[in-house]
């Protein structure tokens, strides 16, 4: 398990009081079939932050890198009927890792989350024709390719990509922000 995976499970137990365990528990007692409805119980019922929540949800689900133990498969899932994305993935990838040598890439049934000291990014092929760039920019204006997200949401901002030829500077530069802001 990853280092910051364990910090979020020391911190989920100071904050509330109760194990991932306990925590895993709880929610497999109420049934739910789909990840988002965890994340609303948890949050709704438990006043869970979207962070701990998905935590909570993704070892519930046992549908995270940790629970699996293979990322890379994963990340194929990830990428079956959306192969032409792959491309787009690796380059961005490749591109991300020269920031510096404490880059984590945490792979999820869905995306790719991207870490620091904690979660500056998630890379997600969305649908067969938008691959998502999700930001932590808390504070940052909307301007350029920047999108806002829903207030709450595991990322502030995005930036939607439909090719490679859409991974040019300004989205970099945008990726090596919330990575300066997540050190």
């Amino acid at each position: 398990m990853d280092k910051a995976a364990i910090t979020m499970i020391e911190n989920l137990y100071k904050n509330t009081g109760k194990t991932l365990e306990q925590w895993i528990e709880i929610v497999k007692k109420e049934n739910f079939e789909k990840h988002g409805q965890i994340i609303k119980f948890l949050k709704e019922n438990h006043s869970f932050t979207h962070g701990f929540a998905n935590l909570v949800a993704h070892k519930a689900r046992s549908s995270d890198a940790g629970s699996t133990g293979n990322k890379d498969e994963l990340i194929e899932k990830q990428y079956n009927g959306k192969e032409h994305f792959r491309p787009l993935y690796d380059r961005l990838i490749s591109e991300i890792l020269k920031f510096g040598k404490d880059v984590e890439i945490a792979p999820k049934n869905a995306y790719v989350s991207l870490r620091r000291n904690k979660q500056f990014a998630i890379l997600q092929p969305a649908t067969k024709t938008r691959f998502e760039v999700g930001l932590n920019l808390k504070g940052e204006e909307v301007k350029g390719k920047l999108e806002a997200l829903q207030s709450g949401a595991m990322c502030s901002h995005k930036i939607n990509l439909a090719s490679e030829k859409d991974i040019d500077e300004e989205l970099l530069d945008w990726i090596k922000i919330a990575y300066k802001k997540a050190g």
